[in-house]
């Protein structure tokens, strides 16, 4: 595909990260090549029939040029989302950039809930958990724990 704009004027190093099971936040830095003047704008959608949403909370660098995003109430169904990011310059025309992520492969995951340690006056410990809080785990054989004792 034939892709308009000057060449290295697109974002580069765009990465998003989910936390604390609906929070996202995406972020970029400027193409190599952008006139200082360009400006960013990020659009995403859950799938190509939905409505493309524009971001509503951005990041600013110190020149206010947009760098990132934030985003409140995010799901991670469907799983696959759409993210492009254009921009616009009144010295040329900037290329557009554009990615799908797999929302659930970009969730942090909360710690385990309500740990539990019962020792006994021998030597052994049971120790319970319950799984992490996540908008997009529906099975708890999903989950691989690690256990790391320190003192016993």
């Amino acid at each position: 595909p034939v892709f308009a704009g000057m060449n290295g004027s697109a974002i580069e190093n765009f990465s998003c990260v989910i936390y604390n099971v609906s929070l996202m936040n995406c972020t970029w830095q400027a193409g190599r090549n952008a006139p200082e003047d360009t400006q960013y704008f990020l659009y995403w959608q859950y799938s190509r029939y939905d409505d493309a949403m524009e971001c509503e909370l951005y990041i600013k660098d110190e020149n206010g040029r947009n760098m990132g995003c934030r985003f409140k109430n995010v799901t991670t169904e469907p799983e696959n989302a759409y993210f492009m990011v254009n921009g616009s310059s009144k010295k040329s025309q900037i290329q557009f950039y554009d990615k799908y992520i797999q929302l659930y492969e970009i969730e942090i995951l909360t710690p385990p809930l309500n740990v539990t340690v019962k020792c006994t006056r021998g030597s052994s410990c049971i120790i319970t958990w319950q799984p992490p809080l996540t908008n997009h785990v529906k099975n708890r054989k999903c989950f691989e724990y690690e256990i790391r004792i320190k003192n016993k």
